[in-house]
């Protein structure tokens, strides 16, 4: 599961609005926006969560797991599938 805190600084870092994350994932702004308003789990179905996750990784957003749960932007010579032959 992601967190509010990783979907809000995956879109920042990305430079989207809640409504630009909403349109690509398909999810209601008001989800996005719930989502984001807390630190922890949201309270959003798997299929949103799977649905938010896929279009930041499509955008190019990699979740990381230290000490504690983050997000970064992957190399753009890399693609989400790993490198290519």
């Amino acid at each position: 599961m992601i967190t509010g805190a990783q979907i809000k600084a995956a879109r920042e870092l990305l430079g989207w609005t809640p409504w630009k994350l909403a349109r690509s994932s398909r999810v209601p702004s008001a989800v996005i926006r719930r989502a984001e308003s807390v630190d922890g789990e949201p309270t959003i179905t798997v299929y949103q969560e799977a649905l938010i996750r896929n279009a930041l990784l499509d955008a190019g957003v990699e979740f990381t797991k230290a000490d504690e749960p983050g997000v970064k932007l992957r190399n753009s010579t890399k693609s989400r599938k790993g490198p290519q032959a």
